[in-house]
């Protein structure tokens, strides 16, 4: 095993515990330490964990107090990131865009110059009108990302209220991947990636279903009059993603995302703790059996993640 960057790696902080004791989208509130994830890493061959929260994140309060959330989460981040300089950073914690983007602009400056956070996390849709990433609302958050040159790390949220679901199969199964695909497309035919080219979007889970839905999306959106994107600008800005194999390390998708993104934009993930150890170590064997060259699998373990935080690369 490679001595891996895990960029999709979750953490469930003593706040956020405080604030909700249970995860809206079906899956229970894990237990999760320090320990227990660098347990997991050092079993797994992984060097370096991006920590982020996972959703719905501060979208479970309101006003002030969600923001006040944020805060206590990012400064329980640092200082984990602090204790164990060589093997966590972390993904700021935002208030929801949807109630406020003052609070939200205010988090970001605090997470990214105070506390040096790696980047920041979206969820893929935002407020009860259901306003994913590219919606007009959001672009002073955008505008703002773009000037810092920040990773984004975009997590998918429950679409649906869960008692609408059949609880035999969470939304978190087969749900995610369209959300995460939704709010690409979103991105892509609002100009959101066109108009921020230093934004670095990392999008969770091999990118949901976008690298097999692209071609469709981009063709019957123009096509219907739906979007002014052309189809080829579509394809070639949606390989500029950059894609984690957090529960799709398998052969066959890892050949069709390194065939799909552009080099180099093939990150590892796990999603621990959420997904069930035995889950993210049959993928991690996929993943370490699937036919590829020393560089590629390189690059995949911790060189393309090595792109986007130049602190993480080996001496």
């Amino acid at each position: 095993m490679g001595r891996k960057i895990d960029v999709h790696h979750h953490f469930v902080p003593d706040a956020y515990i405080a604030a909700y004791e249970s995860d809206p989208s079906g899956w229970q509130l894990p237990r999760w330490s320090v320990n227990a994830s660098l347990e997991h890493m050092d079993a797994n061959g992984t060097d370096v964990t991006i920590l982020s929260l996972t959703a719905p994140g501060t979208s479970i309060l309101q006003g002030p107090a969600a923001s006040d959330l944020a805060r206590k989460i990012n400064i329980e981040a640092a200082k984990i990131r602090d204790e164990n300089p060589t093997r966590f950073g972390f993904f700021a914690t935002l208030p929801p865009l949807a109630q406020d983007v003052e609070p939200v602009l205010k988090e970001i400056r605090y997470a990214l110059d105070v506390l040096k956070a790696d980047g920041v996390t979206l969820y893929t849709r935002y407020g009860t009108r259901n306003h994913y990433l590219g919606h007009a609302t959001f672009k002073p958050v955008w505008t703002l990302l773009d000037e810092r040159k920040s990773v984004v790390f975009i997590h998918p949220t429950h679409s649906v209220h869960t008692d609408l679901i059949n609880p035999s199969l969470p939304q978190p199964v087969i749900d995610y991947p369209h959300e995460t695909t939704r709010t690409a497309v979103d991105l892509l035919i609002s100009n959101t990636v066109k108009e921020h080219p230093n934004v670095k979007i990392i999008l969770s889970h091999a990118g949901g279903t976008l690298p097999f839905l692209a071609t469709r999306a981009a063709h019957l959106t123009f096509d219907a009059s739906l979007s002014s994107k052309d189809p080829e600008e579509f394809l070639e800005e949606a390989r500029y993603f950059y894609f984690d194999l957090a529960l799709s390390g398998n052969p066959w998708t890892v050949r069709f995302m390194l065939d799909f993104a552009k080099p180099g934009h093939v990150l590892y993930g796990s999603d621990f703790p959420y997904a069930p150890t035995k889950t993210i170590e049959t993928h991690l064997k996929l993943l370490e059996s699937a036919d590829m060259s020393a560089d590629v699998r390189h690059s995949i373990d911790r060189g393309s993640a090595e792109g986007l935080f130049p602190r993480l690369r080996l001496a």
